[in-house]
Order: C-alpha cells, then sequence, then structure tokens
C-alpha cells in the first residue's frame, strides 16, 4: 500500500510538472531573415513569446506559401498568427498554427 501511494504522488508531481499548452497571438516570420536566430541553417519558422524567437516545431516555413514570396513569404514579412503549444527546449512545440485574421 505504501507503495502504490509513493508511486501515485511521484506521478502526481511529474504530471504538475509538465508544461501545459497555451494560446498565443503573436508574430511569426522566418527566424533568420527577420528574427537574427543563428541555431540554424537555412531559412526556418519562428514565433516571437514575451519578445524572445523560438523555432516551430509542428508547422514548416512554406506551410502557407512560398516563404520567399515579396508580399506574404515569411523571409519576407512577419505576420500575426495563432499558435497553441509549448515551450520546450528552447523551441516552440506547436500543436496549432494559424495565420490571424486581418
Amino acid at each position: 500500500m505504501k507503495n502504490i501511494f509513493i508511486l501515485s504522488s511521484l506521478i502526481l508531481l511529474f504530471s504538475c510538472a509538465q508544461q501545459k499548452e497555451k494560446r498565443f497571438i503573436t508574430e511569426a516570420s522566418c527566424g533568420q531573415c527577420q528574427f537574427g536566430l543563428k541555431t540554424q541553417k537555412g531559412c526556418d519558422l519562428a514565433i516571437k513569446v514575451d519578445d524572445k524567437a523560438y523555432f516551430i516545431d509542428g508547422a514548416h516555413i512554406d506551410d502557407f506559401g512560398d516563404a520567399h514570396d515579396k508580399n506574404i513569404g515569411f523571409c519576407n514579412v512577419v505576420r500575426k498568427v495563432e499558435v497553441i503549444g509549448k515551450i520546450e527546449d528552447d523551441r516552440f512545440k506547436a500543436t496549432s498554427f494559424k495565420i490571424a485574421q486581418k
């Protein structure tokens, strides 16, 4: 019985320690071209949370059209987005990524 209580307590503690997903209305763009991130080569999608840029897992820079399009491409413009996810290992783990309506 004592072992079950200890195991249950550890599971509860671990589940409470996990960061929960949050919804953000924020800016998204190319991490390298627009946000100055240098930890990866090439063009990769990133968002800003509390004025800090994070590369995204769960959405790709070309998922929303040509990244180098002059009018809408993430390498050329910063766009408003609605994302759901969490920051983990200095990256944003997205479960939802939508371009915000103007």
